[in-house]
């Protein structure tokens, strides 16, 4: 069989590695993959968006199945271009991943099925927007309606800092036509957890929670980033928790999207809120977190192609997940300066040492060869990740292995899951 792999991420290192596993896969390319992902597949040089190049190339490669991992692609009608080529492909299609695409669409959808989610209002006129946030409550929330590589949402304190969060979304773009349209909500307090599942259109099946770090950071300060780490599973995750997601949450999402005729086949990502008042989605993306799966896969003991086609045939009541009974941890190795400005090109050294080792994981997140090296080539560069028995020694050994590799300008979180194993 021979696959392609949509993306060029850690995420995307993370599925390719998983995938690689199958012994059905006879052939794997990546689009356009990264200098760690090329060890598992042949990367070609296509964009993400270049809809034409990737459904030419897959006919010229007979290729059999694609997995398209990004969101832009997804909410864009990728899946919806494969499936008219005649190429089964993994992923919703458009009308299905505006749940990630249009925060405003997402919102009304869990007002109208009553899924439980933060008190909000929709905005597309400015001036209406600071109109509102007169008399609002402090602290707010602020999201650009469309896709912002998962740094559209602002939380301000003062209405000084929410007058001014309306003026960098909706007027000066900061996040281009993401902001052509806003979300307001209230502020939650609680646990946040992400949850990613498989869904097939009728059938969801869950995978085992995870938590990120957006915050730039140390104590989770600083600019919000695509995510500096997280570990899985969540502590605070509990299976009376989850049996009362999967009534509220989970199950209903599903099944919402299906009356809408939007059925959904890939994976739903429910960013959670666990409030005094009780799990509330704060967020759904449709397809796998970045870097959630870059701890949740290796934990993972399923063949990964055969759940993802139960999930493009409409077979996944016939799948039951399996995780192994340890803990992951994944500490994001980026360029100083990222999210704001960093440099690029500095050779990465010392990935060999994750050779051979089980329980070692290092996921390209940013790189690519040059000259014979590979150097680093974005602002997120490295995802180290380890499993241990626990959240404890998988923290310990995932920071013991940040320090086999070195490049110039190298940054880190140093609490990633520190919070939890001190507790």
């Amino acid at each position: 069989m021979k696959v392609l792999v949509i993306g060029g991420g850690g995420r995307e290192h993370a599925i390719v590695q998983s995938l690689a596993k199958s012994d059905r896969i006879e052939k794997m390319y990546c689009a356009p993959g990264n200098a760690g992902i090329a060890e598992y597949a042949e990367c070609v040089s296509i964009g993400v968006m270049e809809f034409e190049k990737l459904i030419s190339f897959a006919k010229e490669k007979s290729i059999d199945y694609a997995v398209v991992a990004p969101d832009d692609p997804l909410a864009a009608g990728l899946v919806d271009e494969f499936e008219k080529a005649g190429i089964r492909a993994f992923g919703p299609r458009a009308n299905a991943a505006i749940i990630e695409g249009s925060k405003a669409f997402s919102k009304d959808l869990m007002k109208k099925y009553n899924i439980p989610t933060a008190a909000y209002e929709n905005f597309d006129d400015p001036e209406a927007a600071l109109e509102y946030l007169k008399t609002a409550k402090m602290p707010i929330v602020l999201k650009a309606d469309g896709l912002a590589l998962g740094k559209g949402v602002l939380i301000c304190n003062t209405r000084e800092e929410a007058i001014d969060g309306v003026k960098e979304i909706m007027q000066d773009k900061k996040f281009g036509n993401a902001g052509n349209r806003m979300v307001i909500e209230e502020f939650m307090t609680g646990r946040e957890v992400s949850v990613l599942s498989f869904v097939d259109g009728k059938t969801i099946r869950i995978m085992t929670s995870a938590q990120d770090h957006k915050r730039a950071g140390d104590g989770d300060t600083g600019l919000n980033t695509g995510g500096m780490g997280t570990f899985s599973p969540s502590p605070f995750f509990t299976k009376e928790i989850e049996d009362r997601c999967m009534k509220e949450i989970f199950v209903p999402t599903v099944e919402a999207l299906r009356s809408e005729g939007r059925e959904f086949k890939g994976v739903i990502f429910f960013g959670l809120m666990l409030t005094e008042d009780g799990p509330k989605v704060l967020e759904y993306n449709a397809r796998f977190g970045d870097p959630e799966t870059q701890v949740v896969l290796p934990r993972m003991k399923n063949d990964l192609l055969e759940v993802m086609e139960a999930c493009t045939d409409g077979t996944l009541d016939k799948i039951e997940l399996e995780f192994e009974d340890n803990a992951a941890v994944c500490v994001v190795l980026a360029s100083d300066g990222y999210p704001v400005k960093y440099e690029k090109g500095f050779e990465i050294k010392g990935l060999d040492a994750f050779k051979g080792k089980d329980d070692y994981f290092c996921f390209h997140a940013g790189s690519k060869f040059a000259d014979g090296k590979i150097v680093t080539n974005g602002g997120r560069v490295l995802g180290v990740t380890a499993k241990g028995s626990d959240l404890k020694e998988a923290r310990k050994k995932a920071y013991e292995a940040t320090e086999w590799v070195s490049f110039d300008n190298k940054y880190m979180r140093h609490d990633i899951g520190k919070a939890i194993d001190e507790a």
